[in-house]
């Protein structure tokens, strides 16, 4: 057992028994909880395990709990709440950018590492940086939308 020390979502936590081959889907899962992340494929093909570690989207069904000690992780959770949705969450919700549902956390987690890095400003480039995330059931479009609005909103240029 190895232990790690994380910051998810804002909180720090200290685990002392942590597998070295714990995935740190089933660590965010299992150990802490936060079952919003989902696992789809366990091959990394998917995007429902989506989360940012250190800023950055990752797999979270590719990559070991321990690498990530000492790691401040953002999970959907951490986006925002029932009560007060992020700009991302409410434009989903505003857009009908899901319908199952089982996407939707990578969606959102994959769309908000877009938005902090990229000014998105065509939809095709929402298209290409949502290409590793797979829906079923959308058709992508409304998530397109969603995205392309929260992105105007974010910088000012609402239409």
């Amino acid at each position: 057992m190895t232990k790690i020390s994380v910051k998810v979502n804002g909180k720090r936590y200290d685990v002392p028994d942590v597998e070295p081959r714990m995935l740190l889907s089933d660590f965010l899962r299992d150990r802490l909880g936060l079952t919003g992340t989902h696992v789809g494929c366990e091959h990394g093909v998917c995007g429902a395990c989506t989360v940012l570690v250190n800023g950055d989207s990752a797999r979270s069904c590719l990559m070991l709990a321990v690498q990530t000690d000492g790691a401040d992780i953002l999970t959907v959770e951490g986006l925002g709440s029932p009560e007060e949705l992020n700009v991302l969450q409410s434009q989903f919700r505003e857009h009908h950018g899901l319908q199952c549902g089982y996407c939707t956390p990578g969606m959102l987690m994959t769309g908000e590492d877009l938005l902090r890095k990229y000014p998105l400003a065509t939809d095709e480039e929402i298209r290409e940086g949502l290409s590793g995330n797979l829906c079923r059931c959308t058709g992508y479009q409304n998530i397109v939308a969603a995205i392309r609005s929260a992105a105007a909103m974010r910088t000012g240029k609402e239409s």
